[in-house]
């Protein structure tokens, strides 16, 4: 087979030919291709600018056989960049496939009498300078989306630690593949000392096919989890990635919108934890509402005057006079039946009912704490609530 380049004519009579070449390569793809034919026609178009744009670029490189091929920019460029998102790797590697079926087929009735040869060594030499500069493409637009991808993480991230909550958000998340509704939850702690706290993370929360999403901010490593309906235990695993010191679990709430509600928990959480030391590890936010309330968070706060005071003050005296009993105590129910004239059956019914309307036991060292701190918070904004 000879070295030589096509000749001049052969070359016009490609170039005259590239149209059609081009249509029956698309038709050939449409015949073939199940999932070419299930394209959007704008899609499809672009192909066929591609496909065309790639023969022209052929004859080109023929005419000046010296000149390295610009391929990306001749052959690519006729198409916009959506085409690298709505076209798979594979598939365009298809696509060239095909193409240069139909040019191969086509080389004894385009080729000047005696130039065969010299043709099919051109479009053999051509295709594979498409393959690598089809590598290059997928290459540059991965590691250029890559980059936007992680701009775009440190935004949304960003924005849940200042709180914010717009549509716009949810619209960020969405572009990074986030589902519209999915149980969310956010976990804050310290930043770990290595080189890419973000990887670790990754790997851990995709191990257990939960969504995620990290940013740091200072010594706070922030982490977004979503995708499953088991995320306590996908934040359990997740936790052994932060640095030393408490992680905190905010709420799980019902999607992306809300996430901020999760993060301003668990910040607030993560700030009060050293109240706590002997706190689990990862703790939950609303384990650490008497540490956040007096911390100053206003929806610790909050929470423990609707959670806590109020449900044991509408329950009755009698019940918050025994949970009042059984607090001063220390925990001991005969001293308390004693002190409010009652039998210690009596005290163990009416803390029963106090657990029920709180959750919180004030015979458990966590559960009597907090009891005493919301009701001593109770009394001191009496004047502001339905406390007297």
């Amino acid at each position: 087979m000879s070295n030589r380049p096509p000749t001049a004519a052969t070359l016009r009579r490609l170039e005259r030919a590239s149209g059609a070449l081009a249509t029956q390569a698309v038709a050939r793809m449409d015949d073939e291709l199940d999932w070419f034919r299930a394209m959007p026609a704008d899609q499809r178009s672009w192909v066929t600018l591609v496909a065309q744009a790639g023969i022209a670029s052929l004859v080109e490189w023929c005419r000046n056989p010296g000149r390295p091929p610009k391929l990306t920019g001749e052959v690519f460029g006729a198409a916009p960049r959506e085409l690298v998102r709505a076209v798979a790797l594979k598939q365009t590697v298809d696509l060239i496939k095909v193409t240069v079926e139909v040019l191969e087929a086509h080389v004894d009735s385009v080729a000047e009498p005696g130039d065969e040869d010299a043709l099919h060594l051109a479009v053999l030499q051509f295709s594979r300078e498409v393959a690598f500069a089809t590598a290059h493409v997928y290459a540059s637009f991965a590691e250029n989306r890559g980059a936007w991808d992680a701009r775009l993480e440190a935004l949304v991230v960003d924005a849940l630690v200042r709180g914010e909550q717009s549509e716009e958000l949810s619209g960020r998340a969405a572009a990074l593949g986030w589902a519209a509704m999915t149980p969310v939850v956010v976990l804050v702690g310290t930043t770990p000392a290595v080189d890419d706290p973000h990887a670790a993370v990754r790997r851990a929360a995709r191990s257990l096919r939960s969504e995620v999403l990290v940013g740091v901010h200072a010594e706070q490593l922030v982490v977004v989890l979503g995708g499953q309906e088991d995320l306590e235990s996908v934040a359990a695993r997740v936790a052994e990635e932060f640095g030393r010191g408490p992680v905190v679990v905010g709420p799980v709430v019902d999607g992306l919108g809300r996430a901020g509600d999760s993060a301003a928990a668990a910040l607030a959480g993560w700030r009060a934890a050293r109240a706590w030391p002997e706190a689990p590890r990862p703790v939950r936010a609303d384990a650490l509402l008497a540490e956040r309330a007096l911390d100053g968070d206003p929806l610790a706060r909050t929470a423990l005057q609707e959670r806590v005071a109020l449900p044991l003050h509408a329950a009755g005296g009698e019940v918050l006079e025994t949970v009042r009993a059984v607090l001063a105590s220390g925990g001991n129910l005969e001293a308390s039946a004693r002190a409010i004239f009652v039998h210690p059956n009596t005290v163990r019914y009416r803390l029963k009912r106090a657990a029920e309307l709180t959750g919180l036991s004030a015979t458990d060292p966590r559960g009597s704490w907090t009891l005493q701190v919301a009701l001593a918070l109770a009394l001191l904004d009496r004047d502001r609530t339905l406390w007297n």
